[in-house]
């Protein structure tokens, strides 16, 4: 890894280089948090969480081979070099910016209430088109996340995409320090983590923290339907890049067409040129995502062909509305994470599918003094999405199946209290033939729903 010197690295973190040390110039080989996942060559550096102290397992990844180890405890005289820090978390920042620097390769970092996920998977299909890209995997776009993404990288890499996430004020400061972005793409401000950030004012404040760590020359590349980030004038001396349906926006999409489950059909402009695409993830919000994937191509000199084949060679990540055919149910699995926006957008999905549309919906987390009003709003517009039966999980999940039996008394809902007690009926709440929505926050389980639908389809 590029500059990653036990020297180099003791200097980057602030730390001391102790024990016994034979080759302060040797190059790292990789950098973990998981003792599991030590390799010859490799700096592991110890996270004490709720459940495991990583220090315990110091002796075990030196035998294993690592070259380093960090470590905020002295350990005495040892046989082997580790580097004594305050504090393993912050070390662990400091480092991936001290590398992000050594590698000086361009960084997209991606923020929003809503579609941060498929946002960042869209702009890295287009990207990839032209340039070797790193993307973020999974969740990892938090204070530890956002690192170890990092720390993927290598030399033959040409641009990072960084999906960043936060709940309170202050993270997004903390992460934009170390991604250092080129471009900052926000999505949307929405009503989520809103019992840290209180209001949709209060996420936009939160969320354009991101713009005092651009790079110089950087930009701004913006949602510009979201009437919270269109009161973004300059960012730098700059005007963002604005995208959107609406034709005030730079970039901006018309001729949308539903094609089901199969995707939607559109129009993007961009300036003097326009293309037909074909965005292979349903629902209308991913039309949102091309343009952002459009507006993030242009800005790096990409032509309309090469920005509409990266739009069409998406593919659909697990538990972001992936579709699973089966000989008896279609399953979409959208259980990764909800609030009231995405919950809505999958209804409205959901509703151009075949056979019978069933929902399976749960309680959304974080939402604040608010959480029962928002997800009442959720079951009346899902009385009025034209779906078949809703199934509704958990304790705020009462309130949607109240609010929509109060919306439409004719539509089928079925409540549960919890996620045992609809896997129990789960044979009989659906029927062969069925497209099946399956979505709520993560800390709700529900990827047991979707493994307990495949057992029943290969029955």
């Amino acid at each position: 890894m590029k500059n990653l010197t036990l020297e180099h690295i003791a200097r980057a973190v602030g730390g001391t280089l102790t024990g016994f040390v034979k080759e302060p110039q040797r190059e790292i080989t990789a950098v973990t948090t998981d003792s599991r996942k030590v390799e010859p060559g490799a700096l592991f550096i110890p996270i004490v969480g709720a459940r495991a102290d990583g220090h315990d397992f110091i002796p075990q990844v030196m035998a294993q081979g690592a070259a380093c180890t960090l470590s905020e405890k002295d350990l005495g005289e040892q046989g082997f070099p580790y580097i004594r820090v305050d504090s393993s978390l912050q070390a662990v920042k400091d480092l991936a910016e001290y590398y992000l620097e050594q590698l000086d390769l361009p960084v997209v970092g991606i923020t929003g209430s809503v579609g941060k996920t498929s946002t960042k998977e869209m702009i890295a299909a287009v990207l990839a088109q032209k340039f070797r890209v790193l993307k973020t995997q999974g969740n990892f776009n938090n204070e530890l996340g956002l690192p170890l993404t990092i720390f993927r990288l290598r030399e033959e890499d040409e641009i990072a995409v960084l999906e960043m996430g936060i709940s309170d004020f202050g993270e997004m400061s903390r992460l934009a320090k170390v991604a250092r972005p080129d471009y900052s793409v926000i999505t949307n401000i929405g009503c989520c983590h809103l019992e840290n950030l209180k209001d949709r004012d209060g996420i936009l404040k939160a969320k354009t923290e991101i713009f005092d760590f651009m790079k110089p020359g950087g930009r701004a590349i913006l949602n510009g339907d979201d009437d919270k980030l269109r009161t973004v004038r300059r960012v730098q001396g700059k005007s963002p890049l604005f995208f959107g349906m609406d034709q005030k926006n730079e970039i901006w999409a018309d001729e949308v067409e539903s094609l089901g489950l199969k995707g939607t059909r559109c129009r993007i402009h961009m300036g003097a040129e326009s293309f037909s695409v074909q965005i292979p993830v349903p629902g209308r919000h991913m039309v949102s995502n091309a343009l952002a994937g459009a507006a993030v191509g242009l800005s790096f000199g990409m032509t309309a062909q090469e920005i509409q084949a990266g739009i069409e060679s998406l593919q659909p990540v697990s538990g972001r509305f992936h579709i699973m055919e089966t000989e008896k149910f279609t399953i979409i699995d959208d259980c990764y994470n909800a609030n009231p926006v995405s919950m809505k957008a999958s209804l409205d999905v959901l509703k151009d599918a075949l056979g019978r549309r069933t929902a399976i919906l749960g309680d959304m987390a974080e939402l604040g003094a608010d959480e029962r009003k928002l997800h009442a709003q959720v079951g009346q517009h899902a009385a009025r999405a034209g779906i078949d039966a809703l199934i509704c999980v958990g304790e705020l999940g009462g309130e949607i199946a109240r609010a929509a039996r109060e919306e439409d008394p004719s539509l089928s809902v079925v409540h549960l209290a919890d996620l045992d007690a609809l896997l129990d009926h789960l044979p009989e709440l659906v029927k062969a033939g069925d497209t099946i929505l399956v979505k709520a926050s993560h800390c709700m389980n529900f990827e047991r729903i979707v493994e307990a639908l495949a057992e029943l389809a290969g029955k």
